[in-house]
């Protein structure tokens, strides 16, 4: 298995939304969902109406999932920016009463179908390499929303939490912290 990187520019993901966008909101939708949220592409693919839309049709607070990999509830605040999204992508391409099993990211191919994790490997991997950037997989998505987590200051017993780590410093090893974070946070302290 290939071993995948955060997208650790804002100025990449900046890029790689407004590509997406472009091409497919859909896409778009599945790349800002990823990169905001600890959940696997296995999980983020099989999200449906109902896990994001209340009963009276507004987007939920939170999105609560049961994780493919480890069985585990896990429940995460939904950004208002990744809100407003599901409210626009819904709006543009489902019905006025969507149906709660629906898909939030539907398959071209069959009725009710989600894509597929090779799918959501393809949009992701082209939208990267449109902007340089090599060792991008969907794995990227969950990686960059660790990454920036820890880079904005959230604690790192809070992001081992939500990834359903064992410790600490799997987390950190798995979000890509290199030597050279390491130094250059040293570097800064300097007092």
């Amino acid at each position: 298995m290939k071993y995948v990187e955060p997208i650790r520019e804002i100025k990449k993901i900046e890029t790689i939304k407004k590509i997406l966008y472009a091409q497919n909101e859909r896409d778009f939708l599945l790349f800002v969902l990823g990169i905001n949220c600890p959940y696997r592409i296995s999980d983020l693919t099989r999200i449906q109406i109902k896990d994001v839309l209340d009963q009276k049709g507004k987007v939920r607070s939170h999105l609560e999932l049961k994780e493919k990999k480890t069985g585990k509830v896990n429940k995460v605040a939904i950004a208002k920016g990744v809100k407003k999204s599901i409210e626009q992508y819904i709006a543009n391409h489902y019905t006025k009463d969507p149906h709660p099993e629906d898909y939030l990211f539907r398959s071209r191919k069959g009725i009710n179908k989600p894509i597929s994790r090779v799918q959501a490997w393809n949009i992701i991997k082209s939208a990267a390499l449109e902007v340089g950037l090599e060792n991008i997989g969907t794995h990227s998505l969950r990686k960059t929303f660790g990454y920036h987590q820890i880079k904005r200051g959230t604690n790192i017993t809070l992001l081992m939490k939500m990834f359903n780590h064992s410790s600490e410093a799997v987390t950190l090893r798995y979000i890509g912290i290199t030597q050279d974070d390491m130094d250059a946070a040293v570097q800064a302290l300097d007092l």
